[in-house]
């Protein structure tokens, strides 16, 4: 095994070397090996691929369909993504303004790297998935980090005109919702409130609703609805049909932006693998069916875990949509998130995420994703039942 030569070794790019590895993932590695661990870490739906889903794409391979496909994606992938946008959501987008990517990471970096200068700034509000802060980073942007807990976890009109005035170079703003890790999700009118400030402001928004059908009890409004001039819009196939491993995200933005994001994604990843477009074609066209059902039981195991969770004295972020509670830990522990969800793991067999992996505003929480079997979640129910019983046993 060779040794890299140490003149080398210093020219690692700089940006590159300020990253820290995903704090998700190494939380998790970290507790895996603990034997009898529930896990309830990571943001992926338990549900197997419909079979429908799984059929046309082994069709395509049958079909010798192995060459190189159109650099923005198939052109029936596109078409049936706008055609889904408008019927879901009310978008309106035609198939050149959709861009198909490897998931909804790729169309993350493939926004920022068109629309971000090396020195400009970016306004990620706070707490929310890490990887937004890694990317600036790597492209050499400047991440304003917002904590939005004393907001109850919301961007306000208020908080985001002061971050805008206070820090002049910012070019985008990052919104995600329904928002991993808390859950919570706006209102058309509260959307129509930052419309007001981003319009004045000439900013973008990379607005990333991956979770969009995952949202409970209200209608998801899109940011793209209302403010399309200035809004790329990201999404995927990842959550709302269970198709994580498959890799297919996209991006729907104003026409003459198109190219511009197009050449980006050309040269990072040249086309996305046909046999997964033609798959996430069929998901998107007669997955409607599959996308309500598992809502409604992501739905369950939420009202589920929320009555057990009270019932022990929990307190947490009313979600709205995904599939995480963002919980506080118990005011008597002694100690951050990370020691929590340590000690969680270790003595009780639960596994969750420090809320710290999420930014500022993460401090003493942790996030609990319900992407589990009603058996899983009532087994990690149990256990944290019989840990919280030893506590107050050894406190007597």
């Amino acid at each position: 095994m060779p040794n890299v030569d140490p003149r080398c070794i210093t020219q690692i790019n700089r940006d590159v070397q300020k990253l820290e590895p995903s704090a998700i993932r190494a939380f998790d590695i970290q507790v895996s090996s603990i034997p009898g661990i529930t896990k309830l870490t990571l943001g992926e739906p338990d549900f197997d691929t419909a079979a429908h889903v799984k059929e046309a794409g082994i069709n395509d391979i049958a079909t010798n369909d192995s060459h190189y496909g159109a650099t923005a994606g198939k052109p029936e992938l596109r078409k049936v993504i706008a055609e889904y946008l408008q019927r879901h959501f009310d978008l309106n987008y035609t198939a050149d303004e959709v861009l198909i990517t490897v998931g909804a990471t790729e169309a993350i970096t493939v926004a920022m790297k068109t629309v971000l200068n090396p020195g400009d700034s970016v306004l990620i509000p706070t707490p929310v998935y890490s990887a937004y802060n890694a990317v600036a980073t790597m492209l050499g942007v400047k991440s304003v980090l917002l904590n939005t807990s004393p907001t109850a976890f919301k961007l306000t009109p208020i908080t985001l005109k002061a971050a805008l005035d206070a820090n002049p170079g910012i070019k985008a703003l990052i919104l995600n919702y329904p928002s991993n890790p808390t859950g919570v999700t706006y209102s058309k009118t509260e959307l129509e409130e930052l419309v007001q400030v981003i319009k004045q402001s000439g900013i973008w928004v990379i607005s990333d609703e991956i979770y969009a059908e995952l949202t409970y009890e209200k209608q998801h409004t899109s940011f793209a609805k209302l403010l399309p001039e200035q809004t790329i819009y990201i999404n995927g196939v990842s959550k709302a049909y269970a198709m994580t491993g498959y890799r297919v995200g996209y991006i729907a933005g104003p026409a003459d932006l198109m190219p511009f994001l197009t050449k980006v994604h050309q040269f990072m990843v040249t086309v996305v693998p046909n046999v997964t477009q033609a798959a996430a074609i069929e998901a998107i066209s007669n997955g409607d069916a599959e996308i309500d059902k598992m809502r409604e039981i992501y739905h369950q195991r939420q009202q589920f875990m929320k009555y057990a969770l009270n019932k022990l004295g929990y307190e947490f972020v009313e979600p709205r949509g995904a599939f995480y509670l963002f919980i506080q830990i118990p005011t008597d522990f002694v100690g951050d998130s990370f020691a929590y969800a340590l000690e969680l793991a270790q003595e009780a067999g639960v596994a969750v995420i420090p809320g710290t992996a999420f930014g500022p505003g993460g401090e003493r929480y942790v996030r609990l994703s319900y992407a589990a079997s009603m058996e899983k979640l009532n087994l990690a129910i149990e256990k944290i039942t019989k840990y919280q019983e030893e506590i107050k046993s050894e406190a007597m």
